[in-house]
């Protein structure tokens, strides 16, 4: 069973580390002559045009990619060595925050929140509740557990993929454009709790189109752009 534990004690270590890694689709390279490293307790944008590959690199990071070229470690785990069945103990040290959500239609928040802890090995229901009240409670939505997705707002939807982000104490979250379907003000409010979660020790590592939010909230900036991945300086215009 995954106990509830806090890893923020220590500091300094890297989280993502890729050398010389180049990313396939198929047979096309869509990235090439990656290197990068994220350091635990970081908040790093990734940005860059639709089709720049953005997307690819995610998928890489969480196992749906394979890497075929380079070297990658990505908490603890080597992506070149990554077998199918390694891949749910990978899911298990990362949060997946997409774009879209992903809630379960046919049962409220706080047995969305359930069927993922139970997927990943928790047993104690008593230990569960707790968690799901933790989580939710980080996110501003602690008193919409009984709610259904198609009662809530966008923005409350994202609030609760972030919480269910959090069940595992992940050593890194992963989110895909996560206020890509949000109003602006909303946005702002969906960032302020990953910001939160941030500086409470997470390390966040955010796809975005949203440059208004990167200007608003500057951080660490990584730009993908003819097949390639840098990191850039950020400069209000």
């Amino acid at each position: 069973m995954t106990e509830i534990a806090s890893s923020e004690e220590q500091t300094g270590e890297t989280v993502l580390a890729l050398h010389d890694v180049a990313i396939f689709q198929k047979e096309s390279l869509i990235l090439n002559e990656i290197n990068l490293e994220i350091k635990k307790g970081e908040f790093v944008y990734l940005i860059g045009k639709t089709g720049s590959g953005k997307s690819s690199f995610m998928k890489t990071l969480y196992g749906d990619l394979p890497l075929r070229k380079g070297t990658g470690r990505i908490v603890d785990f080597d992506l070149q060595k990554l077998r199918e069945k390694d891949i749910p103990f990978l899911r298990r040290k990362l949060g997946i925050v997409f774009q879209d959500f992903k809630l379960l239609p046919d049962r409220n928040i706080n047995n969305n929140l359930k069927f993922v802890l139970k997927a990943t090995g928790w047993k104690d229901p008593k230990k569960m509740d707790l968690q799901i009240l933790e989580v939710l409670e980080k996110v501003g939505m602690k008193t919409k557990g009984f709610k259904f997705p198609h009662e809530l707002s966008g923005g409350e939807q994202q609030r609760v993929a972030i919480a269910r982000a959090l069940l595992n104490n992940p050593e890194l979250i992963i989110a895909d454009e996560p206020t890509g379907n949000l109003d602006p003000q909303t946005s702002v409010e969906v960032m302020k709790v990953l910001q939160d979660i941030n500086k409470a020790g997470r390390t966040i590592l955010m796809a975005t189109h949203d440059y208004a939010l990167i200007l608003k909230y500057p951080s660490k900036t990584l730009k993908c752009d003819g097949n390639k991945v840098f990191e850039v300086v950020q400069r209000a215009v």
